[in-house]
């Protein structure tokens, strides 16, 4: 009985926990003629769809950036700028809430 009770706050705070995000994306830098802006206006589509991999990489080549930068939930960012990045914010459910670029 007792053991049992020591795992119930861990299974609790297990559950809260938010999953990791897919892993940040980068054009191949080999294009160096090619100048990387990003530009959401394009990709704003994508809203409330799922944050994986490949819906990023879709996400990156459609607005013109060169990284793409996701933001889990509740995550502090650096505010430093850089016009060849695409900021995508998504929830717990790893569903894609915001697009920006910066």
């Amino acid at each position: 009985m007792r053991s049992a009770l020591l795992l119930a706050p861990a299974t609790l705070i297990s559950a809260c926990a938010t999953p990791p995000p897919p892993a940040n994306i980068t054009m191949d830098e080999m294009d160096t003629d090619r100048k990387f802006l990003c530009a959401a206006d394009g990709v704003q589509s994508y809203v409330g769809q799922n944050a994986d991999r490949e819906t990023g990489m879709e996400i990156l080549k459609a607005s013109g950036a060169r990284i793409l930068r996701w933001g889990a939930p509740n995550s502090a960012w650096t505010m430093d700028y850089r016009e060849d990045r695409v900021n995508v914010r998504y929830d717990r459910a790893m569903t894609i809430t915001d697009i920006t670029c910066g």
